[in-house]
């Protein structure tokens, strides 16, 4: 299926001597480009910066100044090596006007601590690399620092945590402008999950297995082509050929939650496909993901995405088929 995109959104990098290669990559590889099977124009990516830069060992030429970075949509702040320095004031000072004129501003991993020096983050819930949760929460006392998640969204600031979770945070900006079935695509494209909720575990303690090497590796794929179908733990654990207390710790240390809740996260996944790219009523995609009635539905969806299934399919249904008036991007939150 071809998905069409009608408007452009700008996203700029905001870039300086110090980011972090990889983060910067992984914001480059989703925004840059829009995978094959999503048609029309895709964000607008701009690379703004002082001059000159050096990400680790690569050097980059920005396309543009800090002070074009109030004219972005969204602004993506990158890692920040040395949290032991303050980070450069022309900088710092350009992400808070970019806000200030109300650009939807994300940092990925320590790129949390540009924010906090920007005041963005007081008073709100934040967070950064595992590795440095710590000295974000002590010298900035304002920020309500949280060392054991994979993102932040507060509406207008996202933080996420460290190299991964950049990812998760990429895709789910993406997923908020444009829906489930293009960040699928999205994820297809890079060969990467598509969804990681952003209250998973960093995986302190317990570092995240390679995809297919983990005792839940054939357990994900049977479950999710068995949605429509009433699973309970014991079904899990019994597919899985363990009890169903070593189902819900294999569970915790791989997804960061339990059966029952990452069971009723892809059945919420898949609603949000079937409502963007299919014409069923609610009650047939109530049963198609194992919801049984569109009560049950419009509960859990509501809780789950901020809104009911039938105004999330009008606004992404009137994303992909724009009409005469259509005019300018959608943003989930304000």
């Amino acid at each position: 299926m071809t998905h069409t995109i009608p408007d452009v959104t700008t996203v700029a990098l905001a870039v300086t001597d110090g980011m972090l290669h990889f983060e910067l990559s992984i914001a480059y590889e989703v925004f840059a480009a829009a995978p094959a099977d999503v048609a029309g124009p895709w964000y607008d990516l701009v690379v703004c910066g002082p001059g000159a830069v050096r990400a680790g060992r690569f050097g980059l030429e920005p396309d543009h100044g800090l002070d074009q970075l109030p004219g972005a949509d969204t602004v993506i702040v990158p890692g920040w090596a040395d949290v032991d320095e303050d980070p450069p004031a022309d900088l710092v000072d350009a992400v808070r006007a970019a806000h200030e004129t109300g650009a939807r501003v994300a940092s990925l991993c320590t790129g949390a601590f540009v924010l906090a020096a920007a005041g963005l983050l007081d008073g709100r819930r934040a967070t950064t690399h595992w590795a440095h949760t710590r000295v974000l929460a002590a010298r900035y006392p304002e920020v309500e620092v949280d060392p054991d998640v994979l993102y932040v969204d507060n509406g207008s600031v996202l933080t996420s945590a460290g190299k991964a979770a950049a990812m998760d945070l990429c895709l789910h900006l993406v997923r908020l402008d444009h829906g489930s079935s293009v960040t699928n695509a999205v994820a297809r494209r890079l060969v990467v999950p598509p969804h990681r909720d952003g209250g998973q575990a960093q995986f302190v303690t317990t570092p995240a297995p390679a995809p297919d090497h983990h005792p839940l590796a054939e357990l994900f794929p049977w479950v999710i082509e068995r949605l429509d179908q009433p699973l309970t733990v014991e079904d899990l654990a019994r597919q899985a050929r363990m009890s169903s207390r070593n189902l819900g710790r294999h569970f915790r240390s791989v997804t960061g939650t339990t059966p029952l809740q990452w069971l009723l996260t892809q059945r919420i996944r898949h609603a949000q496909e079937l409502l963007e790219t299919s014409d069923d009523s609610v009650d047939t995609i109530a049963a198609a993901t194992g919801m049984g009635t569109a009560t049950t539905l419009r509960r859990h969806f509501n809780r789950t995405v901020g809104v009911p299934p039938d105004a999330y399919r009008r606004t992404f249904r009137s994303r992909t088929r724009p009409g005469p008036n259509d005019s300018g991007r959608y943003h989930q939150r304000p």
